[in-house]
């Protein structure tokens, strides 16, 4: 091969000038194909451009027959073109017909060369076609020639992405930026969300390219670090983040990624390439998502996260926009689409154009996905690259009950949604006028439909759900959406007006639920092997009774003069219940000293999660005034199975016999105490295994408050006396399947009930 007739520079200089020509799409590109030949010396440069129907095709060429142009296709995955697609990593062969992916096209007229480059189009690591030379000559292409080649198709990427080179494709069917794609992951929060893309932290577009003065882009580049590793520093500094704990290692990893020298070379280099500082920070940014997309390890994949975010801060600072969600977003129907959200991020969307949330990462238990519940916002979580693949603006539909996002829907899908919504608007009307209905079954047997909440923008749907009173109201919500550890008096004032928004009604505060998964940035933890096993709720609080007597002091003054219910969560042992019991004796005892009103009642109970109280529910019984199964723990901890774990979130069903004949022992249980017993948990807001739990015996249920109509439903065509009959003796039985599901579906079926 001939010596160059340019480096990169001139390379990027020539395409520049290309670029700012008055140009047909097909003329720039044959021209950008022609100027690459040349300045590589290469007798072919051919440029793939991948279709929505995921073929690759031939959308340019310099040296192979110039009648293949748009007539030459690959699927992905399929010759060397179509490999490097697929995995998105470059190809440099010597020979390449020697490969095994290889694939000779007769009408190209490649068979005469051997030498074979080709590197990936990519936009955010997700790659949008080929770039490609060839040569006769048998020989490996050098590293600055591939680096030259790969800084190129940044150019190509740019011009795909601005929708250029759309209507230029054979088959007219567009290109793959703006294909339907139909993403799968799991459902978190029920709903149905049509709107259009906002992302969490919105991606910056670079449209300044090439540089004019490579020294004074590495000045920028390095003033923009500066500032980034100020930025970081500052914030380990925060008292709030001094101390030990996840967050604070999370934000000493972006320090050692933010002083990797690594990095910064390589983002020299492509300066001296003639990029920007803010293209060149893109360029390798791009390349290290198509590395992460490509890594099975999960620890290197969130390591390469972290470089992920770091570049986009690093952009930010290039181009002056601020670092955090977008401010402006107007009137319109809107999904974010983020990577990890906190529940604090989430109240800042909060209003009516808020239409759902999708997440790349994201469990049943994530605080954002509790906080997207009670504001009835459908999540969908795990959601793999849903940030490489969506745009701002971008067409989207997120399907809370199958886990599904139709990104970029199709006409007829939007059609099917809309009228999917619409539906369920009919059935929600439904269940509205169901409000008011006495929660009674067919055979005249009462049931306590209760809610779950935690905030108190929470507390109107009460009211409008038709709930006899809150279940579980969950203390820790306050804490986690605020910055900093709520004072006695706040945490006062939050109780006193849920007890006076309910209007009498009941309500049962559930103690301070932290720790494990729950962190609280500004509460020092230690990093656990197993935190849903670890140092959580009463065992945190025991440990730290400072922290459990100004949350008792504040529920106690609150609830003057009224009933107050509280109950504790992660009970193992009874002398837990006991140690809390007194506690609240020495508080109730100190206000009444210092002339404080207190409960004219106080009743104390005992959440139902660990299994070692299975085994102590004679002794329970008779140290509490109350019981509540919390159901999502006790399943998790009965089948050794983490409900945050997407491999084996479906894997176990609820309705297992198993865990039902648990569930009737407790009844059981508590009716020999006459003891109140209630079950809150998911397993209490679907129809279907609420009508298992109403069969087993629980006459006392808290749901999400979107699920007590639906639930009321089911109940009120529901012949308790017969159902409690057939499933008591269904779960008895030791043969037939371990799910009782079907056997379920057919009772309500053949009895007229809706589930």
């Amino acid at each position: 091969m001939n010596e160059r007739t340019g480096g990169p520079r001139t390379l990027l200089k020539r395409l520049r000038e290309v670029m700012a020509e008055e140009l047909g799409a097909q003329e720039r590109l044959d021209k950008i194909v022609r100027h690459i030949a040349s300045n590589m010396v290469a007798e072919v440069c051919s440029v793939y451009v991948l279709r929505s129907d995921d073929v690759l095709e031939l959308f340019a060429t310099q040296g192979l027959n110039p009648k293949s142009v748009h007539e030459v296709s690959l699927r992905v995955g399929q010759g060397l073109v179509g490999t490097i697609a697929a995995t998105a990593r470059t190809l440099n062969l010597e020979d390449a017909q020697r490969h095994p992916a290889f694939r000779y096209l007769p009408e190209t007229g490649e068979e005469i060369f051997n030498s074979f480059l080709g590197v990936p189009i990519l936009r955010s690591g997700r790659a949008l076609g080929v770039l490609v030379v060839q040569n006769q000559e048998q020989r490996v292409y050098r590293d600055d020639e591939v680096e030259a080649l790969e800084t190129t198709a940044m150019v190509l990427a740019e011009l795909i992405a601005a929708g250029e080179l759309e209507g230029l494709d054979k088959q007219g069917q567009g290109l793959d930026l703006s294909r339907p794609l139909n993403l799968k992951g799991t459902a978190l929060a029920d709903g149905i969300g049509l709107g259009g893309v906002i992302l969490h932290e919105p991606r910056v577009v670079v449209t300044n390219l090439f540089n004019e003065d490579a020294e004074y882009e590495k000045r920028r580049l390095h003033q923009s670090l500066a500032k980034l590793r100020f930025s970081i520093d500052d914030m380990l500094q925060h008292r709030e983040v001094a101390r030990d704990g996840e967050h604070r290692e999370v934000l000493e990893a972006y320090r050692m990624f933010a002083n990797d020298q690594g990095w910064v070379r390589r983002m020299e280099e492509q300066i001296r390439n003639g990029l920007t500082a803010e293209a060149a920070v893109e360029k390798v940014q791009s390349d290290n998502r198509a590395r992460m997309m490509r890594q099975a390890d999960p620890y290197l994949r969130e390591r390469l996260n972290d470089f992920d975010d770091l570049a986009y801060r690093l952009l930010r600072e290039l181009v002056g926009k601020p670092h955090g969600p977008v401010a402006d977003r107007g009137d319109k129907d809107y999904v974010v689409v983020a990577r990890s959200m906190g529940a604090a991020e989430l109240l800042d969307y909060n209003g009516p154009a808020l239409r759902g949330l999708i997440l790349e990462e994201g469990a049943p238990t994530s605080h954002v996905v509790i906080v997207a519940r009670a504001l009835g916002i459908p999540v969908v979580g795990q959601v793999h690259n849903a940030l490489s693949f969506a745009d701002s603006g971008n067409p989207v539909i997120v399907d809370g009950e199958e886990g599904t996002v139709f990104l970029r829907p199709t006409e007829e899908v939007e059609d099917a949604y809309r009228e999917k919504v619409q539906f369920r608007a009919k059935r929600q009307e439904v269940y509205r006028s169901l409000r008011d209905e006495p929660a009674i079954s067919r055979d005249g047997q009462a049931v306590n439909l209760l809610m779950n909440a935690g905030l108190l923008m929470d507390l109107p749907n009460v009211v409008s759900s038709g709930a006899a009173g809150i279940g579980l109201f969950r203390t820790e919500l306050q804490f986690m959406v605020s910055s900093r550890f709520p004072r006695s008096g706040e945490q006062e004032q939050l109780y006193r007006e849920v007890l006076e928004a309910v209007d009498g009604r009941p309500v049962t505060f559930r103690t301070l639920d932290v720790g494990g998964d729950k962190v609280l940035p500004y509460l020092r933890s230690e990093q656990e092997e197993n935190p849903a096993l670890g140092w959580r709720a009463v065992r945190l609080a025991l440990d730290r009774p400072g922290l459990m007597r100004a949350q008792l002091r504040a529920l106690l003054k609150a609830a003057a003069d009224r009933e107050l219910r509280v109950m504790v969560p992660m009970v193992t042992e009874t002398r837990e219940i006991l140690q809390v019991r007194e506690i609240i004796s020495r508080e109730v005892s100190l206000l009444t000293r210092f002339g404080h009103r207190i409960p004219r009642s106080l009743a104390l109970g005992a959440m139902i999660e660990v299994p070692a109280l299975l085994y102590q529910l004679d002794d329970l019984m008779q140290a509490v005034d109350f019981v509540s199964v919390g159901s999502n723990d006790l399943f998790q901890f009965v089948f050794a199975s983490d409900r945050g774990n997407a491999r084996i979130a479906r894997r176990y069903d609820h309705l297992n016999r198993a865990f039902l004949r648990i569930l009737r022992e407790i009844v059981v249980a508590a009716q020999a105490h006459d003891k109140p017993l209630t079950l809150c948990g998911e397993m209490a807001g679907r129809p279907l295994s609420a009508m298992a739990l109403f069969g087993l015996g629980y006459r006392s249920v808290s749901m999400a408050s979107a699920s007590v109509g639906p639930v009321k439903a089911t109940l009120l065509e529901t012949d308790f006396g017969r159902l409690e009959e057939a499933l008591l003796a269904e779960i008895s039985k030791s043969y037939g399947g371990q799910t009782i599901r079907e056997f379920l579906m057919d009772f309500a079926d053949s009895n007229g009930i809706p589930y």
